[in-house]
C-alpha cells in the first residue's frame, strides 16, 4: 500500500462540539487537492463523544483512556502517521487549513519544519485574544527564550508541518505531555533540523482547554525540565 503524501494530526479532548465542522473543512480541502492523505484524530480521553464524532467524519481515531495532556496526544499521533509530511493541527482551526500551502512552500525551500506565526513579519490576526491572554503569551514566550533558548516567535501556535524524519524523530525523543511540548520540539530541533516560522492569517477561536494557573505552573515546570535534559 503506498503511504499517504500526508498526514494530518489533530489531538482533541472534549472536542466533539465543533471537532465535526472541523474535519469536514478539512476533509473537503484535502479532496480538492486530488494528493493521497490519512486524517488522524486522538481523543485524549475524552469525556464526551469526540471519538465517536471523529469517526464519523472519516477519521482514523486514537483513543487515550485517561487525558494526558497535548503532547501526548500529538506524540501517539504522530508516531501513528504514515504520511511523508504530517501537520499538526488544533480543532479549533484558528489557522485555517488553507494556510497548509504556506507551509509546504516552506518545506519545498528546504526547511525540516514549518511553524505558523501570528507574530511573524506579514502575519495577519483577523480576531485577537482578549488582551489578558495576550499579556500572559508574551511574558511565556520571554520566559521560553530566557530558560531554552528558543527563539522562535510564536513557539505555541498549534499548526505546524514536519517532514515524517523530523516529526518521528522529534516527537519519539520528547517527553514533555502537556502544552509545552511546542518548546521541546523547538529545542530539540536546533542545530538537527531547519526550522522555518510561517507568517500565516489567525483568528482567536473561544474554547480553549488552558486553566491559566494550573496550566501556567505545569509549563514553567516543563521549561526547567527541558533546559535540564540533553538535546542529543
Amino acid at each position: 500500500m503506498t503511504a499517504p503524501t500526508l498526514s494530518v494530526v489533530v489531538p482533541a479532548y472534549d472536542e466533539a462540539r465543533r471537532l465535526g465542522p472541523t474535519l469536514a473543512r478539512i476533509t473537503k480541502f484535502l479532496a480538492g487537492r486530488g494528493a493521497g492523505h490519512e486524517l488522524i484524530v486522538v481523543d485524549d480521553g475524552s469525556t464526551d463523544t469526540t471519538a465517536e464524532v471523529a469517526r464519523a467524519a472519516g477519521a482514523q481515531v486514537l483513543v487515550h483512556r485517561h487525558n494526558r495532556g497535548k503532547g501526548a496526544a500529538v506524540r501517539t499521533g504522530v508516531l501513528a502517521a504514515t504520511g511523508a509530511r504530517i501537520l499538526i493541527c488544533d480543532a479549533d482551526l484558528s489557522t485555517a487549513i488553507e494556510e497548509l500551502t504556506r507551509l509546504e512552500a516552506a518545506l519545498d525551500a528546504g526547511a525540516d519544519v514549518a511553524i505558523a506565526s501570528r507574530h511573524a513579519a506579514a502575519a495577519r490576526i483577523e480576531v485577537a485574544q482578549p488582551w489578558p491572554r495576550r499579556v500572559l503569551g508574551a511574558g511565556f514566550r520571554n520566559l521560553v527564550r530566557a530558560v531554552t533558548g528558543v527563539r522562535v516567535r510564536d513557539p505555541m501556535c498549534g499548526f505546524k508541518l514536519l517532514t515524517r524524519a523530523a516529526a518521528h524523530d522529534l516527537l519519539g525523543r520528547g517527553r514533555i505531555e502537556r502544552f509545552a511540548y511546542d518548546v521541546e520540539l523547538l529545542y530539540l530541533a536546533r542545530d538537527r533540523w531547519r526550522v522555518d516560522e510561517v507568517a500565516v492569517t489567525w483568528r482567536h477561536v473561544g474554547g480553549s482547554r488552558v486553566v491559566v494557573g494550573r496550566d501556567a505552573v505545569q509549563a514553567v515546570a516543563d521549561l526547567i525540565a527541558i533546559r535540564m535534559r540533553p538535546r542529543s
